[in-house]
This record gives C-alpha cells, sequence and structure tokens, in this order.
C-alpha cells in the first residue's frame, strides 16, 4: 500500500513538473514565431543560420516537440488509459509519428551540427539513435500484445523526449558564463540530462516491476 502511495505520488510530481516545463518551453520556443536568426539559441548559431537546410529542421523540431512532450504526458494515466482506450491510441500514434517521422531525422541533422564540439554532437546522435530504437520497439511490443514491455519502452522513449527539459533545468541552475566556457559546458550537458533521464526512467521501471510482483504474490497466498 504504501509502495503504491509512492510510487503515484512520484508520477503525479513528475507529470506536473513535465506539464509545467512544457508550458515554460512553449514560451521560450514563441520568441521563434518572428523568425528573427539572432534570438534565443540562434545567436549561438550564426554559422548555419543562412543554412536553409538547417533552419527548416530547426522551425520543424522547436514547433513540434512540445506536442510530443504534451501527448506522452497522457500516456501514463491508467485511469485515462481505463476511460478512453480509443482516445489513448490515436494519441499514442500522434506521439509516435512525430518522433519517427519528424522529430528523429529532424534532430539526427541539428545534432550533426551540435554545439559543445564532439562530446555535444556525439551525446546528441546516441540520444537520437535511443530515441527511434525505443519508441520502435514500443510499437512492436504492443503490437505483440506484450502490454508491460510496450509500457517499459515507452517511459524510455518519453525519457529522451524530456532530455530538452532536464537540459535546460541544468543550464539555468549550473551554467554561469564569467566562470565555465561554454561548448564544453553545453557538450557535458548534453550527456548528463541523458543519463539522468534514463536513471530516472530506470527507477520507474523498476519501482513498477517490483509493485506488480509483490502483488501478483499476495494474490497467490
Amino acid at each position: 500500500m504504501v509502495k503504491s502511495l509512492g510510487i503515484k505520488t512520484a508520477k503525479i510530481m513528475a507529470v506536473f513538473s513535465v506539464f509545467i516545463f512544457s508550458i515554460l518551453m512553449l514560451k521560450t520556443i514563441s520568441q521563434y514565431t518572428s523568425l528573427d536568426k539572432t534570438v534565443g539559441f540562434l545567436a549561438f548559431k550564426q554559422q548555419v543560420v543562412n543554412n536553409p537546410y538547417w533552419m527548416a529542421f530547426f522551425y520543424i523540431h522547436i514547433f513540434s516537440i512540445t506536442l510530443c512532450l504534451l501527448a506522452g504526458l497522457t500516456q501514463f494515466s491508467a485511469q485515462f488509459l481505463r476511460e478512453n482506450r480509443s482516445l489513448h491510441k490515436i494519441i499514442g500514434k500522434v506521439y509516435v509519428y512525430n518522433i519517427l517521422i519528424i522529430n528523429v531525422p529532424a534532430c539526427f541533422v541539428l545534432g550533426l551540427f551540435s554545439n559543445g564540439g564532439l562530446i555535444g554532437i556525439t551525446g546528441f546522435l546516441i540520444q537520437d539513435i535511443l530515441w527511434a530504437y525505443f519508441t520502435i520497439v514500443a510499437v512492436l511490443t504492443i503490437k505483440k500484445g506484450n502490454i508491460i514491455r510496450h509500457k517499459n519502452y515507452m517511459i524510455l522513449s518519453y525519457a529522451i523526449t524530456t532530455t530538452a527539459i532536464t537540459f535546460r533545468i541544468i543550464k539555468n541552475l549550473f551554467y554561469n558564463e564569467k566562470h565555465h566556457d561554454y561548448e564544453l559546458f553545453y557538450g557535458i550537458n548534453v550527456w548528463l540530462a541523458l543519463i539522468i533521464n534514463l536513471l530516472i526512467a530506470y527507477f520507474f521501471i523498476r519501482k513498477k516491476s517490483s509493485f506488480i510482483a509483490e502483488k501478483k504474490h499476495s494474490l497467490l497466498k
């Protein structure tokens, strides 16, 4: 009972946090609607802002990623899944298609020109590969009827989706332009966001698996 309450509390806190930061990201993204090539992140990418292909992928990514974040939130509510199975499938398809058709290709191109030098580039490309892998496996497992593995891989997929939030939290909390080299900090931050999110996902999966195992054991007594 205590573990169940703890898992539910952790879920609620995680969902609330992601929702709040998704809204804040919308505010950040809104600055790019002006198409000004010197605002926000673009101020650090002046060497590529005149490349129409890079800019196209950049706008595709930033204007679609929030949809991924918000769509993913609805997929982890047991009550929502029970009461809205059809809607769950529709939102799930939006999430999957958004990632595999739009964001994975866009982020691969953006990753090749990432800040942070080789550290940042490899970090972003590995994130992109894991994002595609976890999402594809989540789809394949549900097609085979393996709900538990599907949920676990969706958690891992969403962990990659939310690295954008973790990245910004770390940057806002710890980056100081007077004491840190921007390129080095950026590259390390890419890896930190990935590792932290995967560890949190692993924690949720382990706790959930432990709770299910204990519940089954108690029913067999």
